[in-house]
């Protein structure tokens, strides 16, 4: 389940130097420093835990003070950032209509995407690929990093490419040339390319492997003549393009690209502003999450609870980012924020008998029927049943759909895995592997979190798509067990050594009898297999239309950047601060003096906080 016992982890996209393709050679974002050997748990105080020892979580720091005083921006008048979204558009499709040539149209589209503003042309780079994905002329041949950025693009948005498209570059015999580890820039879109692999694609496993192991001995000698490819590289090597938070690369590139020879300094000054008014928008939406958060009073009424609702918005933030989803965000803000306090009163605060009681309460969706319930279950179901409910009505006044059957069925689902995990932790049972993923992608209540997404992002509801959510769609199952397996990879050691039994890590330790290091590396491996699955959709016909797969592909990237360095929705550590306040809390500086009055806005450089996790005895 979702703890707040967090451990410093970094991201090595791979461990291994060998050149072999095989899936045991490849390791994923997540590595740590866990014990070589066999660990062992104390079941006595296993059995104990749950009747003797609470946790009690730190309050947020984030407070509805902090939250109120974020200073507010200049673009609240909606006449003027309609007028300044038109502006930064025209702009935006001019330059990209100056571009010529067929690869200054690619690095154009790229460098636009990083600097999150291609949601404002996604039309116009479609029909820019579609021809080019048509035009066998424009083939980049000889061309390593031309040929990588196009193969990416073109796959990124639904086109598909062999990876034979790449053998070019490899002997006849198998394997990459030598010759192109002398193109760095190259093999770092070899690199980001070759992440939007398929299952059984041999030569871009390879691909990832060959240019690892190249790029980290670049990254690593400090080459201070191309800093900001050097950069770039490191950066990759953490995590892949493709497995980042759009946002969050948005603010990295904007300041990066800054830097480039190569910049354009209407491109940049266009993408600050653009950042600025869009986390403008955020702070609006977060003023008004909080306010609600703190009129229903779970945080002080459950304060057994975590209270992390920044941290919940910021998880949505990266889901989706785009101006046009706020309801988007505020409806998956307030069900992810239950989500942590339901997960809490199943880990840490309740009996059997009573969580017993409230899934059954969660599956009749009946208030009639919670009178047996203690005092915070109560609480807890109302404040949630009026908040679906309300979700429901404003679905069926709009589009004459009944969502709350569908939306509630999943609910109680999710309620019904984490008490079955809650019954292994009191019975000290360790399930097979299997048995746990199955059920733990259940329990991460992402198949709740995407349909509510689904319903509030205006798609069009049908048989299909309802079809799918019931019977465990590929991409659906994917991405839900990946944010379980992120969850696991960031939190297993600590729940180890306080005696938890109910992890991917722990499960796959006790049924293969291998050691901690090694039941990682088979869950990165299974990550792996899980974006394998996930970059078919974006290939392949299915229910849900391009813009639902790509939220779907968001909520993975969210889960990988949640967990990266701990548990950011336990645990408020350092990291966890940093993207909030670089991704809600400060603007970019702007020195165009057309646009200044965008980012004379107060800077909070840090707050005075060190969040630790106490214990509670009962």
């Amino acid at each position: 389940m979702i703890s707040a016992m967090f451990q410093i982890i970094h991201y090595p996209f791979l461990t291994s130097s060998s050149s072999s393709c095989s899936l045991s050679s490849l390791s994923y974002p997540f590595t740590s420093t866990p014990s070589s050997s066999l660990l062992s748990v104390s079941t006595k105080r296993l059995a104990q835990s749950k009747s003797s020892v609470h946790f009690q979580y730190q309050p947020a720091i984030w407070d509805k003070h902090f939250v109120e005083s974020v200073p507010k921006t200049n673009y609240s008048r909606e006449t003027d950032k309609e007028l300044l979204v038109k502006k930064i558009e025209k702009q935006v499709k001019g330059l990209l209509k100056n571009a010529v040539k067929p690869l200054a149209k690619l690095e154009l589209i790229d460098t636009i995407q990083r600097l999150g503003m291609s949601y404002l042309i996604e039309e116009d780079i479609l029909k820019i690929l579609e021809n080019m994905y048509h035009d066998d002329a424009q083939k980049m041949k000889d061309n390593l990093y031309a040929t990588s950025l196009k193969f990416r693009l073109l796959r990124q948005y639904g086109f598909y490419q062999s990876q034979d498209i790449f053998d070019e570059f490899r002997h006849a015999r198998g394997g990459f040339k030598e010759t192109i580890t002398r193109d760095i820039k190259g093999m770092l879109s070899l690199f980001e390319a070759a992440h939007l692999l398929l299952e059984g694609e041999i030569i871009l496993i390879e691909a990832i492997l060959f240019t690892r192991r190249h790029l980290l001995d670049f990254g690593s000698n400090n080459d201070k003549i191309n800093v900001n490819l050097t950069s770039q590289v490191r950066r990759s090597l953490e995590t892949p393009f493709h497995w980042r938070v759009q946002r969050s690369e948005a603010r990295f590139f904007i300041e990066a690209y800054e830097f480039q020879n190569d910049m354009n300094p209407t491109l940049l000054e266009l993408a600050k502003v653009n950042f600025n008014m869009v986390q403008a928008q955020h702070e609006m939406e977060l003023r008004r999450i909080s306010r609600w958060w703190n009129n229903i009073g779970i945080a002080k009424k459950l304060n057994f609870a975590r209270d992390r609702l920044v941290e919940c918005f910021l998880s949505n933030i990266g889901c989706s980012w785009e101006p046009r989803n706020e309801r988007c965000r505020e409806w998956l803000t307030k069900i992810l924020s239950f989500a942590l306090v339901i997960d809490d009163i199943y880990d840490v605060y309740g009996s059997i008998e009573e969580l017993e009681l409230f899934t059954d309460v969660i599956e009749r969706w009946d208030c009639k029927a919670m009178e047996k319930l203690p005092n915070h279950m109560k609480i807890c179901f109302l404040a949630l049943y009026n908040t679906v409910n309300g979700m429901a009505f404003e679905i069926l006044s709009e589009q004459q759909f009944d969502i709350l059957p569908h939306l509630t069925k999943l609910l109680a689902n999710s309620m019904k895995a984490m008490l079955t995990e809650a019954k292994w932790c009191y019975k000290v049972y360790v399930p097979t592997f299997v048995e746990y993923v199955q059920n733990g992608s259940v329990s991460s209540v992402g198949y709740v979190f995407l349909m509510a997404a689904y319903f509030m992002t205006d798609q069009n509801i049908n048989v299909g798509v309802l079809h799918a959510f019931e019977n465990n769609h590929p991409l659906l199952y994917s991405s839900c067990l990946l944010c379980r397996l992120s969850n696991d990879l960031a939190t297993s050691s600590m729940e180890i050594k306080r005696g938890e039994v109910a992890s991917s890590i722990f499960c796959y330790m006790q049924e293969k009898n291998v050691s901690e290091k090694d039941a990682r590396e088979h869950v990165k491996g299974l990550i792996m297999e899980m974006w394998k699955e996930m970059n078919r959709s974006l290939l392949d016909s299915s229910p849900f239309d391009g813009s639902f797969v790509n939220l779907v592909l968001n909520f993975a990237r969210t889960s990988l950047f949640m967990y990266q360095y701990g548990d950011a929705l336990g645990s408020e550590h350092s990291r966890s601060i940093e993207h909030v306040l670089s991704l809600i809390v400060n603007p970019i500086h702007i020195d165009d003096p057309t646009y200044k009055e965008y980012s004379s806005i107060p800077v909070i450089d840090n707050i005075n906080c060190n969040p630790v996790l106490s214990e509670r005895r009962s």
